[in-house]
């Protein structure tokens, strides 16, 4: 009997928006697990770019890891169980800059200026037409939000991978489907993604300004 090969991992942008709609809480707070399940849908449209995405992806699941560990290993007290919660927990405990601890802020910190790269490149892509190339808003979006984190070397390197970014369409059906019906269904929930991610990203921008941790090294 002849194996079933498995369907192809697509992106799905539903479920980047459907995750971070989630996870907004009162207070304007965050919820962390929410947060990682739209981040992880984000991270496998890294990867679908492959080498391109390189210098982001690894990145993102690394930190990923760290932050689903914490919450895990602390999952009774709920430390990790917010933005909020988080922070306050290390800042309390005097964590945030102990040599020996990987701390949740400061790898949360690497997510969220992440984030503010991706969702400006999708912003801009969703701009283009089918045929133009997303290359050129890909380095823009780059040079707008990580390379002012990034030493000189890294930023030449990822502004010539760049470069090898293909058209909007080649690029959608390269990470969500062969479909093109599929594809415009994709860019119909791209705006309301991009509102929600906005907010996201906008209260752990105003979290991290409140306790003076946006410099963390």
């Amino acid at each position: 009997m002849m194996a079933t090969s498995e369907p192809p991992v697509k992106f799905d942008l539903k479920s980047v928006h459907d995750g971070f709609s989630s996870s907004l809480l009162e207070n304007d707070d965050v919820d962390m697990n929410f947060y990682l399940t739209a981040y992880k849908e984000l991270y496998k449209f890294c990867n679908l770019l492959g080498t391109i995405f390189g210098f982001v992806g690894s990145d993102i699941k690394a930190k990923i890891d760290i932050l689903e560990s914490l919450v895990s290993e602390d999952a009774q007290s709920g430390n990790f169980s917010t933005f909020k919660a988080m922070v306050e927990y290390e800042k309390q405990s005097d964590l945030i800059k102990k040599s020996d601890y990987v701390s949740g802020c400061r790898t949360l910190l690497r997510l969220h200026r992440g984030l503010d790269f991706i969702r400006l490149f999708l912003k801009r892509v969703g701009e283009l037409e089918a045929k133009d190339k997303t290359s050129i808003v890909g380095q823009e979006a780059y040079n707008e939000t990580l390379a002012q984190f990034h030493p000189w070397l890294i930023r030449k390197g990822v502004v010539v991978s760049l470069y090898s970014l293909p058209t909007k369409e080649n690029l959608m059906l390269k990470v969500c489907s062969n479909n093109l019906e599929d594809i415009q269904t994709t860019l119909d929930v791209l705006p309301k993604m991009l509102l929600v991610t906005a907010e996201v990203y906008n209260r752990t921008q105003a979290i991290f300004e409140e306790h003076s941790l946006l410099d963390l090294p």
